[in-house]
């Protein structure tokens, strides 16, 4: 009788087991479903509240924080950041949860202040010190997040509703195209000539510095639709032995500011280009469809020598999908194509690159990935 019980005791204790085991898992399958649906409404959520990072972002370029940091020698405390921006200090706690947005994405940094416990001290990274240094990026990025290029993108699914050729996304938005905005909006066009200006000398300075070998040989340069010259500038302070000189529209030379050593001359790359070793394009082609791009790459060929003479096409623009394979840069790529599109306007991959650079009669050309998620493309007749 003891050994029966016994047995039948074990034997519940069996079951028991088996279905306390059989819960746990039951428990732990529904853990890990109840987990993949967080993790999934986390992703909704992250890219929903992308904006906030631009808009924060964008909070901090006209309050000029960067600058306020700098000015303290790298490192400030908020009293000190909302003193030099001039803000009102009962908005010092909005201004943490500001830079608490900033912090974590990587624009500032923040440590415990080393003089008063429980305050903090925030710092310039890598990515601020381009907003306050010499190489100052800010002007640019004033321009992609101005609210006439940001706006538009509020109507983008009913833009998709309509039917090709269309309006660009920025006039459909503005009832100009983008060029006629910059062109008769004097607040426009300074912000877009500022932003010009300065991404030209950051890219050219490490354009030469990376890739100095792609100016060597030439006799003369022509910067088609090279604004002011900041880039042509660049050029022609690092190579003396080249004759530069900037193309672009007569309302524009009109404007260039006193001397600076180059030629401009007033014309339209559309119609032709003035003849020269080498042509230059920089930010230029992707604001233009293939047709267009092919016009302007035929008028490039017409405008150098043979490849043995020396002539070729440099080219200052993405490539999507070259240089680094990290997820950052090519999220980056596909971003600024899709901004781009505002004023129906791409960023092309190698093979739409290919497709009107031969089209446009040429036989070779050189992909050189050195400019973060831009590139040089040489192009030869």
């Amino acid at each position: 009788m003891v050994f029966y019980i016994t047995n039948k005791a074990i034997a519940n204790q069996s079951k028991s087991s088996k279905h306390c085991t059989m819960g746990s898992i039951q428990e732990q399958n529904s853990s890990t479903g109840q987990k993949a649906l967080l993790d999934a409404q986390l992703d909704l959520w992250h890219n929903t509240f992308a904006f906030i990072k631009s808009m924060a972002f964008k909070c901090a370029l006209e309050l000029r924080l960067a600058d306020a940091i700098h000015h303290h020698g790298g490192i400030a405390t908020l009293t000190q950041i909302a003193g030099e921006a001039k803000l009102h200090p009962s908005k010092i706690p909005c201004l943490r949860r500001v830079m608490r947005v900033l912090t974590v994405t990587g624009i500032f940094s923040i440590a415990k202040n080393p003089a008063e416990d429980g305050d903090h001290v925030y710092g310039l990274t890598p990515a601020s010190q381009l907003l306050a240094g010499p190489q100052n990026l800010t002007p640019t990025l004033n321009l992609i997040l101005h609210n006439t290029f940001v706006s538009p993108f509020l109507g983008l699914a009913t833009w998709f509703e309509h039917e090709l050729p269309d309006l660009a996304l920025f006039e459909m938005a503005h009832g100009k195209t983008v060029w006629d905005v910059i062109i008769h909006d004097a607040t426009i066009s300074s912000i877009f000539n500022e932003g010009m200006i300065a991404d030209s000398r950051f890219v050219m300075d490490i354009a030469i510095k990376e890739c100095g070998h792609v100016f060597q040989g030439i006799s003369s340069l022509i910067d088609v639709a090279g604004g002011h010259g900041a880039a042509a500038q660049a050029i022609a302070k690092a190579f003396p032995f080249i004759d530069c000189s900037v193309l672009d529209l007569e309302h524009v030379i009109a404007n260039v500011p006193a001397d600076n050593g180059l030629k401009y001359i007033a014309g339209d790359m559309f119609e032709s280009i003035p003849p020269a070793n080498a042509v230059f394009l920089k930010w230029v082609m992707h604001d233009w469809g293939d047709a267009e791009c092919v016009t302007i790459l035929k008028n490039c060929k017409k405008a150098i020598p043979t490849r043995d003479a020396g002539g070729k096409v440099i080219i200052v623009d993405a490539v999507v999908g070259a240089g680094s394979s990290t997820l950052k840069h090519r999220e980056t790529q596909v971003l600024y194509d899709l901004f781009i599109m505002v004023a129906n306007g791409i960023e092309r991959d190698e093979q739409e690159w290919r497709k009107i650079i031969f089209e446009a009669g040429f036989t070779h050309y050189k992909i050189i990935p050195v400019l973060g998620v831009r590139s040089i493309i040489e192009v030869y007749p």
